[in-house]
């Protein structure tokens, strides 16, 4: 484990916390936006493969418009209508997507502050970062850990928790960029996603309310099978709430190295990258544009706090928020 300045942003140092696990892999967390920034696994011949989209200067993360890496909140995805009621009071939002919606909490989100280093070991890093009441319009100061640990060969772990002190809705997640062929075109990856069912969207990509089955659609990942069209949707995991389920697995087109995700939350989001663009600070060799990633974003139900029937995703004073996901990486 090595922690250095990775460079300044808004005259705040951004630290990068180096990890490593038992078989080799090598990951780079930055204290921005809790940032997964480089992540590189080993291949069984000995080759070392980079299976995240990084940039390689803190300027490029102050802006970092896609997200890339960062752990969302205080809640991910969309909120319709930037608002939503909670025990009879309306919360408005500021509206920072397509002119009607709250994405990823808002312009000013936890994916743009100075996350706080509380441990490091040489395989694992804490997080922490206080959330006041009122911030981007959410009622409650909310107290925040992140646990980024590399365990057994290859496997990134995410363990995120939260408390509060007012009722507030919470839904993290982490939007890491994941490829296994050095940034090609993503859609060539064969995906397995163990869902029956999928959140149906309207055109500004809000769920309508409709839990619909993914048999007989684009969307039936049910056995693997290419990616092959672009996708920005929620899917409906099984099992029971709270437990850890097999949600995705996701073999490279080489056929070398197979991703497993694993999580306790009930949804999870597939996005394939149709408008990122090309960066000059793209990190390790990656060039970015469109498709050039993929993201399994484990979390929440999407626009949960304006779906009555959807599960809920608010966290009350005493209660403790809890997420945890796991990336797999195994060589084949």
């Amino acid at each position: 484990m090595a922690v250095g300045e990775f460079g300044r942003i808004g005259g705040e140092i951004v630290h990068e916390i180096t990890l490593i696990s038992p078989g080799g892999a090598t990951a780079s967390i930055l204290t921005f936006g809790a940032a997964v920034r480089a992540l590189a696994v080993p291949l069984t011949d000995g080759e070392r493969r980079e299976v995240v989209l990084g940039y390689d200067t803190a300027e490029a993360y102050a802006d970092n418009s896609g997200h890339l890496g960062v752990m969302v909140g205080r809640v991910a995805n969309r909120i319709s209508g930037g608002r939503f009621r909670l025990d009879g009071v309306t919360h408005e939002l500021p509206i920072d997507e397509a002119g009607c919606n709250t994405l990823h909490g808002g312009p000013g989100g936890f994916t743009r502050r100075n996350w706080t280093i509380e441990a490091a070991s040489d395989a694992a890093v804490d997080l922490s970062l206080v959330s006041e009441d009122g911030d981007q319009g959410f009622p409650g100061r909310l107290a925040l850990r992140c646990r980024y640990a590399l365990t057994d060969a290859a496997t990134l772990e995410i363990t995120a928790t939260a408390t509060t002190d007012a009722p507030t809705p919470v839904n993290l997640t982490n939007h890491a960029y994941f490829t296994l062929n050095r940034a090609g075109d993503c859609r060539e990856h064969l995906l397995r996603i163990a869902a029956d069912f999928y959140t149906p969207v309207d055109d500004v990509l809000i769920p309508t309310g409709e839990i619909a089955p993914v048999a007989g659609t684009t969307l039936d990942f049910r056995v693997a099978r290419p990616i092959a069209v672009d996708h920005d949707i929620a899917f409906v995991l099984g099992g029971a709430p709270g437990e850890m389920v097999g949600a995705a697995e996701v073999t490279a087109p080489d056929g070398r190295l197979r991703l497993e995700v694993e999580t306790d939350q009930p949804s999870l989001q597939l996005y394939t990258a149709p408008h990122l663009g090309p960066h000059p600070a793209a990190a390790s060799g990656l060039v970015h544009g469109p498709h050039a990633g993929f993201c399994l974003e484990a979390q929440g139900f999407v626009d949960a706090p304006n779906k009555r029937h959807f599960p809920s995703v608010t966290l009350r004073p005493g209660a403790v928020y809890r997420h945890h996901t796991r990336y797999r990486f195994v060589a084949l």
